[in-house]
């Protein structure tokens, strides 16, 4: 476990921990990402157990987490979602002290992970965000008010063409088939139709 004590392999330890863990906010339940970051938690954490840290720059990360929730939840989402990653980047870079010069972490291996891992944040945010912004295609209270035709008898049960799917129905009145219909509420995956008037 000694090589976790290498400042360069404690700060790739350390934004792996970082970025599962923000990557199981986004997508919360999967289990994956919440296990990877365990993992890269607790290797993390051997290496800042055992080499010093800077607590401003342990500061940094935490209030960086907060920019992130509120980019995937609110407005402006670009900017803050830019702050998140500019504090995670400042953060986990100057996380581990130097003995000579301002970081102790290799240079080139902190550019090439800064802007990997910022790229994969800004990509991958700003996609949760506009997935999460798309209406279900099967939102039934999105088809009340549509008009659709009567594919058998409707009463108590039947089935209908609306929105160019077939859906279980029902009606207070019979609605014979081949009857022009609109959608007047639902009850579950179960549309309540009416017969349209002539």
């Amino acid at each position: 476990m000694d090589f976790l004590l290498n400042p360069s392999i404690a700060y790739l330890m350390l934004v792996a921990a970082v970025l599962f863990t923000l990557v199981a906010i986004m997508t919360p339940g999967t289990g994956i990402a919440e296990i990877i970051a365990v993992f890269a938690l607790l290797l993390a954490g051997y290496a800042v157990y055992h080499l010093s840290f800077n607590w401003w720059a342990l500061a940094i990360l935490v209030l960086s987490a907060f920019p992130f929730v509120y980019s995937i939840r609110g407005p402006r989402r670009g900017l803050w979602l830019a702050l998140s990653i500019l504090g995670l980047t400042l953060g986990s870079i100057f996380f581990f002290p130097a003995d000579e010069g301002l970081i102790s972490v290799n240079l080139p291996l902190a550019i090439i992970t800064t802007l990997a891992y910022s790229a994969f944040l800004w990509f991958t945010a700003r996609k949760v965000v506009e997935i999460s912004a798309v209406r279900p295609i099967h939102e039934l209270s999105g088809l009340i008010g549509q008009k659709g035709e009567a594919k058998t008898l409707i009463g108590e049960e039947g089935s209908v063409q609306v929105g160019g799917e077939l859906w279980s129905a029902r009606s207070q009145a019979p609605v014979p088939a081949g009857t022009m219909v609109k959608v007047v509420g639902r009850d579950g995956f179960v549309l309540i139709v009416e017969q349209e008037a002539k």
